[in-house]
């Protein structure tokens, strides 16, 4: 058995081997949602009581597609390492295994969804 003292423990990556590395990523993603969210709210406060064509109109337009992609895609980036802390504190082996991957997929499975559609509107 092997006995770590608090101080081992807290040094380097620690018992889980992640380190600062979720951290870091997750506050460089919450930084950079932190300007693009109210520029990506009133690009859809924009579009949101339109009709068909004029929500088409505005998200076929360069800059609100790019600002739309970029939300979706960090937003993307930053939800499985969020999810994953609570699944770490709340889950244990396999449902927290199958849970990951569950919350991984989803999140690849919204960008794909979200880019598609923004090609499709820009076409």
């Amino acid at each position: 058995m092997r006995y770590l003292t608090d101080r081992k423990r807290a040094e380097g990556k620690g018992p889980a081997h992640h380190g600062t590395e979720t951290h870091k990523h997750m506050t460089l993603t919450a930084t950079g949602l932190a300007f693009l969210m109210p520029v990506f709210l009133y690009i859809f406060g924009h579009a949101l009581g339109q009709d068909h064509a004029g929500v088409v109109a505005t998200f076929s337009r360069p800059i609100p597609a790019i600002v739309t992609g970029l939300v979706f895609f960090i937003a993307m980036r930053h939800f499985p390492h969020g999810a994953g802390s609570v699944l770490t504190d709340y889950a244990k082996g396999r449902a927290r295994r199958y849970l990951t991957i569950f919350v991984v997929s989803l999140s690849y499975l919204i960008t794909a969804t979200v880019l598609f559609a923004l090609v499709r509107i820009a076409n």
